[in-house]
């Protein structure tokens, strides 16, 4: 049996339970949510999210093409993504993607630049291009891990990239299991294109991966910006569900960081603050 989450963080927040292209009509869809079973039913366009334990009707909402719910109160409305608006971009899924792994090993991974010229390489890195340069990371005033002067030269940054450059990134860590990742867009070079990881926590060892892309329009298809996604996340998949073990450990002594997990380490120490422990080995006291 999954564990139940007792994180009030996690518990009063928001968080996708479904793409809505993968609903049909009047059918129901099961899926989970920290150890939660629910049903998630599509009729007369209106959606209807149930737990499967208790047959409770939850707070739903639909938004960026996605379904939401929270499994008690909502501290706080989702995520806004001003992009969002933008009528230049391509706004699309990347699919929803399970792992076998927790979400916050799935996040970790998102922030780490370290692995892109072997995990993904011809794509986002290359040899010899394998160090991580310096970079400022810092807690906002929305208590948000922010990582800014990010730079890594990759090969194929974009599907509109014609030759490798060095790409400015920046990353956002909005939530325990959200994470956005702003980069260069090869043709408009005063803009960044922008992917926010939304995770959807399963339970302890398993997530789905809700990739949420706002690519700039000129030049590239929608289709080609979610088949980029795609390739990439098929490459992590299976590095991630390698990892041992599946929950991310909090404690600092439990992994030895580099300079180039600063991002990283920040991340834990947001997550041991707020006292969120679902899908992580807590910090010995």
């Amino acid at each position: 049996m999954a564990t139940r989450c007792v994180d009030r963080e996690l518990l009063n927040d928001w968080h996708i339970v479904a793409d809505q292209e993968s609903l049909s009509h009047d059918t129901r869809f099961a899926t989970c949510l920290l150890g939660v079973a629910l049903s998630v039913h599509k009729c007369s366009n209106k959606i209807e999210v149930v737990r499967s334990d208790t047959g409770a009707t939850l707070k739903s909402a639909e938004r960026y093409g996605f379904i939401w719910t929270c499994l008690e109160k909502p501290w706080r409305d989702i995520i806004y993504i001003p992009e969002a608006n933008e009528a230049d971009r391509h706004l699309v899924s990347g699919g929803s993607i399970a792992v076998k792994v927790s979400g916050l090993r799935a996040v970790e991974n998102f922030l780490d630049m370290g692995h892109f010229p072997f995990i993904h390489t011809g794509w986002l890195g290359e040899e010899p291009h394998t160090e991580v340069a310096p970079y400022k990371v810092e807690i906002t005033a929305q208590d948000e891990v922010l990582a800014t002067e990010c730079k890594f030269y990759q090969p194929v940054a974009s599907p509109t990239a014609k030759e490798g450059f060095v790409v400015d990134y920046i990353y956002k860590v909005i939530r325990p299991y959200t994470v956005a990742l702003y980069k260069s867009n090869p043709i408009q070079k005063d803009r960044l294109d922008v992917i926010t990881l939304f995770v959807q926590p399963v339970d302890e060892e398993n997530c789905i991966a809700h990739p949420y892309l706002c690519y700039l329009k000129e030049g590239m298809e929608a289709a080609t910006v979610r088949s980029f996604m795609q390739l990439i996340f098929a490459q992590d998949k299976p590095i991630l569900e390698n990892q041992v073990p599946k929950r991310l450990p909090l404690d600092p002594r439990a992994e030895t960081p580099i300079r180039a997990d600063a991002v990283s380490v920040s991340y834990r120490r947001r997550l041991r603050d707020r006292a969120v422990t679902y899908g992580a080995i807590p910090a010995q006291a």
